[in-house]
């Protein structure tokens, strides 16, 4: 959704407007959740990232909404990764604009158990860490710990998954190795196989959802029990540098 996100307005709209059963976001502001917690529809939130920038800490949220009754909810803590940060990449942090790039903390991801039509499904929604693509499927792996085999599963959110020439750069930068960066379509190759083996179908393969990177960073994805109808990137960000993305599923 964007922290900063100056369409606030025009993406509740979208939202109530919106003919879904299950809504996630990821980063959305503290003021704009409070919007949501008032729509008439189950809710769960639990804090995305908190960002420590120079004046002030500012906390996002990853938040599930759902026309159908959530019966429980977990969260997923993530590791606090600064201590392990080469010096070069705080150097690079301390030197950016805040808006786009500071210490952060308190990460995490959850998940909300709905029922619908008498079935109970598990929903996850996770934002991946900005920085080294081993440290994304360790995020990806320890939420997947968390699957309850007696119940579908959809796992929604913004994964990172760098995958061109271009942006690949940004692993080394932010930590990682250099083949991190040269090996441009290895990380999608890992993930995609982790799908595999977790027997869940990538609704949006091949897709691009986010311009500046001309990746396939925001996913859904589901259970084989599923059939997917049909799945869609939408052409308006709504303030945001992503594209949302539907799927439809029977």
């Amino acid at each position: 959704m964007l922290y900063r996100n100056r369409e606030l307005d025009r993406a509740l709209a979208f939202i109530t407007q919106s003919d879904f059963d299950i809504f996630c976001l990821q980063e959305v502001p503290e003021e704009f959740l409070k919007r949501l917690q008032v729509l008439p529809c189950s809710i769960v939130s639990r804090v995305d990232t908190e960002k420590l920038l120079s004046s002030a800490m500012v906390s996002m949220f990853n938040v599930v909404l759902s026309r159908h009754p959530i019966r429980a909810q977990g969260e997923i803590p993530f590791p606090d990764y600064w201590p392990l940060l080469p010096w070069y990449t705080r150097l690079f942090v301390r030197f950016m604009p805040s808006q786009l790039f500071s210490k952060i903390r308190n990460r995490g991801g959850l998940y909300a158990d709905i029922t619908v039509n008498e079935t109970s499904l598990r929903v996850f929604n996770l934002h991946l860490i900005l920085a080294q693509p081993a440290w994304r499927l360790k995020e990806f792996e320890t939420a997947m710990a968390e699957r309850d085999a007696s119940r579908p599963t959809i796992v929604c959110g913004d994964f990172n998954t760098l995958q061109k020439p271009h942006i690949t750069p940004l692993n080394w930068i932010l930590g990682s190795g250099l083949s991190d960066a040269l090996l441009y379509n290895r990380e999608r190759t890992h993930i995609e196989r982790r799908f595999v083996e977790h027997r869940l179908t990538n609704a949006l393969a091949g897709g691009i959802t986010h311009p500046l990177s001309q990746s396939q960073l925001d996913h859904i994805l589901v259970s084989h029990s599923f059939s997917i109808k049909h799945a869609e990137v939408l052409p308006d960000r709504i303030g945001s540098d992503h594209h949302p993305i539907r799927v439809e599923v029977e």
